[in-house]
């Protein structure tokens, strides 16, 4: 059975897109082969990694396991959407800053994670960060880093917010 075409609007960092798609295109296909927003990636395309991750209304969710369909009307952030007017944000500059990146393909699922767990946590002991941090994987060792570049980042915050 073939999927019928549906044009959609998408809200995705900050901009309103009119997309045409296909009713079982999932939400990574559209930000990659549509919007050519390549930040997020195809790890294993069964929701295992995390590489895919995005954030809905400020909650982190799978991108290759949510149709694109389900999303209209919601607030989509992807790691493109994080820097402003040309500066990282502050967990962008912290992962840069603890060399938390070592392939790359996880980065932008872990910083989207993250980012959502500093939404909700001021300050985060390593055992909540590793938690909220559990569906991302990261082939290459860099954990111990990644769970630095989050605390670190936990003052990078609070110095802007004052």
């Amino acid at each position: 059975m073939s999927s019928k075409w549906s044009i959609i609007d998408l809200n995705v960092n900050g901009i309103v897109h009119s997309v045409r798609i296909k009713d079982n295109w999932t939400l990574l296909k559209v930000l990659r082969d549509e919007l050519n927003l390549t930040g997020s990636k195809c790890g294993c395309d069964k929701g295992q990694c995390g590489a895919c991750t995005v954030l809905m209304d400020g909650k982190p969710i799978l991108s290759c396991l949510t149709l694109a369909i389900a999303v209209e009307g919601q607030e989509i952030v992807t790691i493109e959407g994080l820097s402003k007017a040309g500066h990282l944000h502050p967990l962008q500059e912290s992962f840069v800053d603890s060399h938390a990146f070592q392939c790359g393909f996880c980065a932008s699922g872990m910083v989207l994670t993250a980012k959502a767990l500093l939404d909700e946590e001021d300050t985060p002991d390593e055992e909540e960060i590793r938690y909220y941090l559990r569906g991302n994987l990261c082939r290459c060792g860099a954990h111990p880093h990644i769970i630095n570049a989050v605390k670190n980042a936990e003052e990078k915050i609070a110095k802007r917010r004052k």
